[in-house]
Protein backbone atom coordinates (compact mmCIF):
# COMPACT_ATOMS: atom_id res chain seq x y z
CA UNK A 1 0.00 0.00 0.00
CA UNK A 2 1.29 3.44 -0.97
CA UNK A 3 1.32 5.87 1.95
CA UNK A 4 2.38 9.49 2.16
CA UNK A 5 3.80 10.49 5.52
CA UNK A 6 4.64 14.15 4.91
CA UNK A 7 3.87 16.85 2.36
CA UNK A 8 5.50 20.18 1.60
CA UNK A 9 3.19 22.39 -0.50
CA UNK A 10 4.93 25.05 -2.60
CA UNK A 11 3.58 28.32 -4.02
CA UNK A 12 3.66 27.12 -7.66
CA UNK A 13 1.19 24.25 -6.94
CA UNK A 14 4.03 21.77 -6.56
CA UNK A 15 3.87 19.24 -3.77
CA UNK A 16 6.94 17.60 -2.32
CA UNK A 17 5.75 14.20 -1.15
CA UNK A 18 7.46 11.94 1.37
CA UNK A 19 6.41 8.30 1.05
CA UNK A 20 6.59 5.61 3.71
CA UNK A 21 9.14 3.67 1.62
CA UNK A 22 11.57 6.63 1.75
CA UNK A 23 10.92 7.93 -1.77
CA UNK A 24 10.57 11.69 -2.22
CA UNK A 25 8.64 12.90 -5.24
CA UNK A 26 7.41 16.17 -6.69
CA UNK A 27 3.94 16.40 -8.16
CA UNK A 28 2.35 19.50 -9.68
CA UNK A 29 -1.43 19.88 -9.27
CA UNK A 30 -1.84 22.89 -11.58
CA UNK A 31 -4.01 20.79 -13.94
CA UNK A 32 -6.59 20.42 -11.12
CA UNK A 33 -6.55 23.93 -9.67
CA UNK A 34 -9.81 25.82 -10.07
CA UNK A 35 -11.75 22.82 -11.42
CA UNK A 36 -14.78 21.33 -9.66
CA UNK A 37 -14.03 20.27 -6.09
CA UNK A 38 -10.48 21.59 -6.54
CA UNK A 39 -11.67 25.20 -7.08
CA UNK A 40 -10.46 26.33 -3.62
CA UNK A 41 -6.88 25.37 -4.52
CA UNK A 42 -6.65 28.47 -6.73
CA UNK A 43 -6.28 30.54 -3.54
CA UNK A 44 -2.53 30.32 -2.76
CA UNK A 45 -3.09 30.79 0.96
CA UNK A 46 -5.68 27.99 1.04
CA UNK A 47 -3.45 25.71 -1.05
CA UNK A 48 -0.55 25.98 1.39
CA UNK A 49 -2.23 26.40 4.78
CA UNK A 50 -4.96 23.77 4.36
CA UNK A 51 -2.70 21.11 2.83
CA UNK A 52 -2.29 18.14 5.16
CA UNK A 53 -2.07 14.37 5.33
CA UNK A 54 -5.30 12.47 5.93
CA UNK A 55 -5.81 8.75 5.44
CA UNK A 56 -2.20 8.35 4.25
CA UNK A 57 -2.50 10.80 1.35
CA UNK A 58 -2.47 14.51 0.53
CA UNK A 59 -5.66 16.34 1.37
CA UNK A 60 -6.96 19.88 1.69
CA UNK A 61 -9.15 20.62 4.67
CA UNK A 62 -12.25 22.32 3.26
CA UNK A 63 -14.21 22.75 6.51
CA UNK A 64 -11.37 23.95 8.74
CA UNK A 65 -12.03 21.12 11.22
CA UNK A 66 -9.60 18.55 9.75
CA UNK A 67 -12.55 16.22 9.24
CA UNK A 68 -11.66 13.50 6.68
CA UNK A 69 -15.26 13.53 5.41
CA UNK A 70 -14.99 17.18 4.36
CA UNK A 71 -11.65 17.16 2.59
CA UNK A 72 -10.45 16.98 -0.98
CA UNK A 73 -7.72 14.41 -1.46
CA UNK A 74 -5.57 12.87 -4.17
CA UNK A 75 -4.96 9.22 -4.99
CA UNK A 76 -1.60 8.24 -3.46
CA UNK A 77 -1.04 5.62 -6.18
CA UNK A 78 -1.25 8.31 -8.88
CA UNK A 79 1.04 10.62 -6.92
CA UNK A 80 3.60 7.84 -6.54
CA UNK A 81 3.36 6.66 -10.15
CA UNK A 82 3.34 10.09 -11.81
CA UNK A 83 5.48 12.04 -9.34
CA UNK A 84 9.04 12.96 -10.27
CA UNK A 85 11.81 11.62 -8.05
CA UNK A 86 13.62 14.48 -6.28
CA UNK A 87 16.19 14.96 -3.56
CA UNK A 88 14.89 16.17 -0.22
CA UNK A 89 14.72 19.99 -0.47
CA UNK A 90 14.72 20.23 3.32
CA UNK A 91 18.27 18.83 3.48
CA UNK A 92 19.54 22.11 2.02
CA UNK A 93 17.93 24.06 4.86
CA UNK A 94 19.52 22.09 7.70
Amino acid sequence: MIEIVQVLPLANHDLILYFVDGKIKKYNVEHLVGKGVFAPLSDPDFFIKRCTIMNHTVAWDISGRFDPTTCVDLDPDVLYRDGIDVKDPLERIA
